[in-house]
């Protein structure tokens, strides 16, 4: 099993699979798993544009799920606002117990456990997705792909990096925008603009009040089951980087907002607005104009403690580790299991503990041995589901 993960990863490493780019990877991987293990039938599901996902079926059984795509495009140049660097990726390499590359963590060293586990079960449905990370844009996922063309089963196995323990609850997520509109104008001349010098320059007024509204946010989370709250500020923008002598007339601020509990993104966003609104009033920004809007991504989803699934995954746990799995509360982390479970689907999420690989951290680490461990609970789990 080892051997097979390390050859599964050395393969992924090698083809490029951005968020709806994930075809040529899919083909690719699907070939190579064909003349691996002949006996299973490897089919590529495609949809969109150019994107991807594996799937394949042993017949009845749970789906073990995870995806094709990576968080970050594979180069890592297109991503040099957020990692910093536009330096090409190194390989992956493997150094006694741990196996360092770009992806690991979201979401290859899991779909590569999740594929050998598989492989080895001879029972139930894998799903390695494309278009599995959240982003913003409409397109179709590979795992709504695949709902619309099969049916989908009474439980399903999230194989993602984690927590060390179980999780059966998790958060919805969305996005807000916030806009906030003056006048433009000329460097050359600042009081040409509204407010003078620019929406940017007086940007720190808009940062101000959005961590007081992060804090008050936070502070409300009632910490339902295992989840939490979370919120972030992803992206600013305003203004045309090739002629900075322009002043903006916008300001543009997206944030990415976390919830365990039940939250109405509408409302959510209008009560943002109106405290942005009535601190602009007393600031420079008086004569701006403000809008927020919401995006939803998921509404926060749990699947009862008692059910099948989640029984079976704490005995193979406890089975495989030696202890029961930790409880956990105000975990942050929103993937497809809450899209699984609004289709009426059991699901639970495990996987291993991906960190930082040494001197790149657009690179992950992780334990050969643990993503060995993890693989063989979901081959346990596909098996004894599936009876």
């Amino acid at each position: 099993m080892r051997q097979h993960l390390l050859d599964t990863l050395h393969l992924l490493d090698t083809v490029p699979a951005p968020r709806g780019g994930e075809r040529m990877a899919a083909h690719r991987l699907r070939a190579w798993c064909a003349d691996r293990w002949p006996h299973i039938d490897w089919q590529v599901l495609e949809h969109g544009p150019e994107g991807g996902s594996l799937i394949a079926d042993h017949g009845a059984g749970p789906l073990l799920y995870s995806h094709l795509d990576t968080s970050l495009d594979d180069d890592g140049t297109a991503n040099s606002l957020v990692t910093g660097s536009s330096a090409p990726v190194a390989p992956l390499d493997v150094e006694d117990d741990t196996v360092s590359g770009f992806g690991l963590g979201v979401a290859r060293g899991p779909a590569a456990a999740a594929l050998v586990a598989f492989a080895g079960a001879g029972t139930g449905r894998l799903l390695l997705a494309g278009s599995g990370t959240h982003r913003r844009g409409g397109r179709i996922t590979g795992l709504e792909a695949y709902a619309e063309a099969f049916p989908l089963p009474g439980s399903a196995i999230v194989a993602k990096c984690g927590p060390p323990t179980l999780l059966w609850h998790e958060p919805g997520a969305l996005y807000l925008t916030v806009r906030l509109t003056g006048r433009s104008g000329a460097a050359m001349a600042p009081d040409s603009a509204t407010p003078p010098g620019g929406v940017i320059a007086s940007s720190g007024v808009v940062l101000d009040e959005l961590a007081r509204w992060r804090t008050a946010y936070l502070a409300a989370d009632p910490r339902t089951g295992q989840t939490g709250r979370a919120c972030g500020i992803g992206a600013i923008s305003g203004g045309w980087p090739d002629k900075p002598d322009l002043l903006p007339a916008r300001l543009r601020i997206d944030l990415y907002v976390v919830a365990g509990d039940p939250v109405d993104p509408t409302a959510l966003a209008a009560g943002l607005a109106d405290r942005l609104r009535a601190r602009a009033a007393g600031s420079e920004l008086r004569d701006c104009t403000v809008d927020v809007t919401a995006e939803p991504v998921a509404a926060a989803a749990a699947t009862p403690a008692d059910a099948p699934v989640v029984k079976a995954a704490r005995t193979a746990w406890h089975d495989e580790f030696g202890a029961q799995p930790p409880p956990i509360t105000g975990w942050t982390g929103s993937t497809d299991g809450v899209v699984l479970r609004a289709r009426g689907v059991d699901t639970v999420r495990l996987g291993p503990q991906a960190r930082p690989a040494t001197g790149d951290p657009r690179r992950d680490a992780l334990s050969v041995a643990q993503l060995t461990a993890y693989a063989r609970i979901y081959r346990r789990l596909l098996t004894e589901l599936s009876a």
